[in-house]
C-alpha cells in the first residue's frame, strides 16, 4: 500500500508545473536589497498586523503541543500503574 502510495505522489509531483518562464531574471535582481511588499506594508502600519497574526498562530500551536503532551503524560502514568 505505501510504495502505491509514494509512486501515485511521485507522478502527482511529476505533472505538476512550479513556473511557466514568465519571469527573466536581470543582473539588477542580484544586487536588489529591499523588498516592495514589505516597505509597503510598512508604511500602512499592515505589517504588525502580519506578525501579530504569526504570533497568535504560533502560540496556538505551543499551547495545543503542551496541553497534549500533558494528556499523553497522564495516560502513559494511567496505563504504567495499572500494569504495575
Amino acid at each position: 500500500m505505501k510504495k502505491h502510495l509514494v509512486t501515485l505522489f511521485l507522478l502527482i509531483s511529476l505533472s505538476s508545473f512550479a513556473q511557466n518562464g514568465a519571469y527573466s531574471i536581470n543582473p539588477e535582481d542580484y544586487n536588489n536589497t529591499s523588498v516592495e511588499m514589505a516597505d509597503v506594508m510598512r508604511s500602512n502600519g499592515k505589517i504588525y498586523v502580519v506578525v501579530a497574526v504569526v504570533m497568535t498562530v504560533f502560540l496556538g500551536l505551543i499551547i495545543y503541543t503542551i496541553s497534549v503532551d500533558r494528556k499523553i503524560s497522564r495516560l502513559e502514568k494511567e496505563v504504567f500503574s495499572e500494569k504495575g
